[in-house]
């Protein structure tokens, strides 16, 4: 059986929780929720926070929030999920699509002032496989930034966390998400103002809206767990990025005085993915593209001027890279990143 692109860090005391909840029938929004809630404040350092059954709906919270009109231009990353292209149009608003550098894959401070000129009036920061762009120059434009920290959780940018940046940050709980709940969001508030207008909102909401306990028990317990988790992360990605040095492929660095959440272990192809994939399916091991999900992905041929995104479609693949991938497992990827054709 080949190694998967992706496995859950879900153990046996993330399902004891979902099990509490479901012999004690108290499986919709409740205590669970408020407990998952009150360790993200603590966790993040933010005012205030909510978990929400869906990003989707996180988003859709914190636009009413900032009290953007409808029809505004939001700034998103091509090489962001395609949720957040679908949401923003269903929301009625127009999505902004601004290209990639092509050696981080993040937005950068010169596509987004080309996005504001066309129309841009809020950016959504898709913090990208786990790393962070310049928030400091995407700060200094003066329109709201919401960070997407699905991915980058953890990670820190110039001794600041991920999620402490915009003034809404959207903590993402699917199943290819860095935590997981099977399903949901948080939306974060790292400032008081935000906080109080959120607290407001989540008080008027409708239960429906609302992350159920059930799965506010999984993400609980693997938040709890980040910290060991994202250790183990780093000691795989330590290994995989000096093997992969002694080849002619590359992968991707956080950029500044910062550390990435270790998502995933993308490389960027040197040459063709066919031949890639072939050599690496003969060891049992599994990749796949890491953008095949993306708003480029969606668009296609559609998406005009993104050129580094389309690129980074064809080219970049994800490695497995988890905590449950064992010491074995890690040096026989490790050995195939070294000897890549």
């Amino acid at each position: 059986m080949k190694l998967p692109v992706y496995s859950s860090t879900i153990r046996r005391k993330e399902m004891d929780a979902v099990l509490t909840c479901m012999v004690a029938e108290k499986i919709g929004p409740g205590e669970m929720n408020q407990k998952l809630v009150q360790l993200v404040r603590e966790t993040f350092t933010v005012e205030g926070a909510t978990a929400f059954r869906s990003a989707s709906i996180a988003l859709q919270y914190a636009l009413t929030a900032l009290d953007l009109p409808k029809g505004s231009g939001i700034i998103i990353s091509a090489l962001a999920p395609d949720w957040h292209y679908l949401a923003v149009k269903a929301l009625g608003f127009e999505p902004v699509i601004v290209d990639v550098d092509p050696a981080t894959a993040l937005m950068t401070p010169q596509g987004v002032e080309a996005a504001i000129a066309r129309g841009g009036r809020l950016i959504v920061v898709h913090e990208t496989l786990g790393y962070l762009p310049d928030m400091t120059a995407l700060l200094a434009f003066n329109i709201p930034v919401i960070e997407d920290i699905s991915a980058s959780a953890g990670a820190i940018l110039a001794e600041k966390k991920a999620g402490q940046y915009g003034v809404f940050s959207i903590l993402g709980l699917e199943e290819r998400d860095l935590l997981t709940a099977g399903g949901g969001a948080v939306l974060l508030a790292p400032a008081r103002r935000e906080a109080i207008v959120l607290k407001k909102l989540t008080d008027e909401a409708p239960s429906t809206d609302i992350l159920p306990d059930i799965n506010s028990a999984l993400a609980y317990v693997q938040l709890k767990e980040l910290p060991r988790n994202t250790e183990l992360r780093k000691d795989i990605h330590t290994l995989f990025t000096n093997s992969l040095m002694q080849g002619r492929h590359k992968t991707i660095t956080q950029q500044g005085e910062g550390i990435p959440s270790v998502y995933s272990f993308p490389v960027i192809l040197s040459s063709g993915l066919k031949e890639v994939k072939q050599y690496v399916s003969r060891k049992e091991i599994e990749i796949e593209p890491a953008f095949s999900g993306s708003v480029a992905a969606r668009l296609g041929d559609a998406l005009e001027n993104a050129i580094n995104a389309k690129s980074l479609l064809m080219r970049c693949v994800l490695f497995p890279l988890y905590p449950r991938l064992g010491n074995g497992n890690a040096a026989k990827i490790a050995k195939i990143l070294a000897t890549l054709p």
